[in-house]
């Protein structure tokens, strides 16, 4: 699929513009550094997580963005340990309330992109699918407007079922209670984010305190659309990448710089007289301001950290309690990132393996009748057999695995050494996806 025009509110960008910017060569190399990456995930989020977010900030190679998504926000993970779960979700009829709400936003979410741009589309369909499903598993939370575009672009990069599990992550683990019907939790945000302020620009504070404009009127959709509807689209991609990295002080980050350079000095003030003019500005905010080398530089170098959030929260929930009572809504404590999320798994895990990138007939071994084993390993093989025979392998005899992942009983295979988890297996006749830059698990470039 080509790199179709995508119109943001107010300015048309194309999308493959960004590639433009990086010399083949170098989206190559990075290409090579993030299959490895991918294909030894755990080791490197064990070992070289610094490394890992170095290269989100430096931004994920398109053609493996969907992928590095799953991995990064571990829907990858959900997926694994709920298989069925979404075609379970995807064939329940879905409550009527919902439904009526989901099917009225879709021909909201990027209209002038191809993939839903026609009513009752493929784009619309996946994006039906994926919102209704989230509904049934959470009926208690249901359905929020601002969870359609965070689908969609989703969706631009990887199938439904992926997208479902990675909009759970951001959901549950990310933005835990953005979504829920009080709007609490981005309620406390407006205030950390306008507390956090202060410090990044003082200007800016004052004059927003002086106005008195409450943080939800201009930092609502920002936060709880992750900046989807605000940014060029070369911007928003750089910014995922590092939000699904580095977790929610990349989304503070953002609007701070934002709110800094649109209100931080005193020429451009004068044309913020009123609140009135002061909302219109933080909504046509300058293109100079989200240009995207611009904006990643000034996000990286913000000193906001996980530490400073938190403290502000337990702050600004203390007052919360104090003038208005109990939260309503209980929200699971927030996760920073990859390695916070990953780190708090519960129990041990099997690795994540990388899927093969050649699909086979399901009738078809992935073992070559020509790949007979070598005449010494076949004599060391009988001499051990002889006098047993034992129907079932043993720990060191490989099986014959079929390409619907079913074991087949062995097949005058030699004995082998165990393959690590992470690499495939040699005498297999399709290289995996290190070998290659596409994907069957995450049909990689949806763009």
């Amino acid at each position: 699929m080509g790199h179709p025009t995508l119109e943001h509110p107010g300015i048309p960008l194309i999308i493959g513009k960004r590639l433009e910017e990086v010399p083949l060569e170098v989206l190559r190399q990075r290409e090579s550094k993030w299959l490895d990456m991918l294909n030894n995930w755990d080791k490197w989020m064990a070992k070289k997580h610094k490394k890992i977010r170095l290269r989100c900030q430096k931004g994920i190679p398109p053609s493996l963005r969907g992928r590095a998504w799953q991995y990064l926000s571990g829907g990858k993970v959900k997926l694994q340990q709920n298989p069925g779960k979404f075609d379970e979700l995807d064939m329940s009829p879905g409550d009527p309330k919902w439904l009526d709400v989901i099917e009225r936003d879709l021909h909201r979410q990027f209209p002038f992109h191809e993939m839903f741009v026609s009513r009752g589309g493929h784009g619309q369909q996946d994006l039906f699918r994926v919102l209704k499903a989230y509904t049934l598993y959470r009926p208690e939370e249901g359905y929020c407007q601002a969870q359609a575009p965070i689908a969609a672009v989703l969706l631009m990069h990887m199938p439904a079922e992926q997208a479902f599990w990675c909009l759970v992550q951001v959901c549950e683990k990310y933005l835990p209670g953005y979504y829920s019907e009080k709007l609490e939790a981005i309620q406390l945000d407006g205030e950390i984010l306008f507390s956090l302020l202060q410090k990044v620009s003082p200007v800016a504070h004052k004059h927003l305190s002086r106005q008195k404009i409450d943080p939800l009127l201009y930092m609502t959709e920002w936060f709880m659309c992750a900046f989807a509807r605000t940014l060029p689209w070369s911007s928003v991609l750089r910014v995922w990448d590092m939000f699904f990295c580095e977790g929610v002080k990349i989304i503070f980050r953002v609007g701070l710089v934002l709110l800094k350079h649109a209100l931080g000095s005193p020429e451009k003030l004068k044309a913020c007289q009123g609140q009135y003019e002061t909302i219109e500005q933080l909504r046509s905010l300058s293109p100079k301001i989200m240009q995207e080398a611009f904006l990643v530089q000034e996000v990286i170098e913000l000193p906001v950290t996980e530490r400073q959030i938190e403290r502000e929260h337990l702050i600004q929930l203390r007052r919360w309690k104090e003038t208005r009572g109990e939260l309503e809504c209980r929200s699971p404590p927030r996760m920073h990132g990859a390695k916070a999320i990953l780190d708090a798994e519960p129990g041990p895990r099997p690795a994540l393996q990388p899927s093969p990138s050649i699909r086979l007939p399901p009738d078809a071994t992935l073992l070559t009748s020509k790949a007979k084993p070598p005449k010494q390993v076949q004599k060391e093989k009988r001499t051990k057999a002889s006098g047993q025979l034992d129907k079932s392998p043993g720990p060191n005899q490989a099986t014959v695995v079929t390409a619907s992942g079913d074991a087949c009983p062995p097949q005058d295979v030699p004995p082998r050494d165990p393959v690590p988890q992470d690499s495939a297996p040699q005498d297999f006749i399709y290289h995996g996806s290190q070998e290659s830059l596409t994907s069957q698990e995450s049909e990689d470039t949806y763009l």
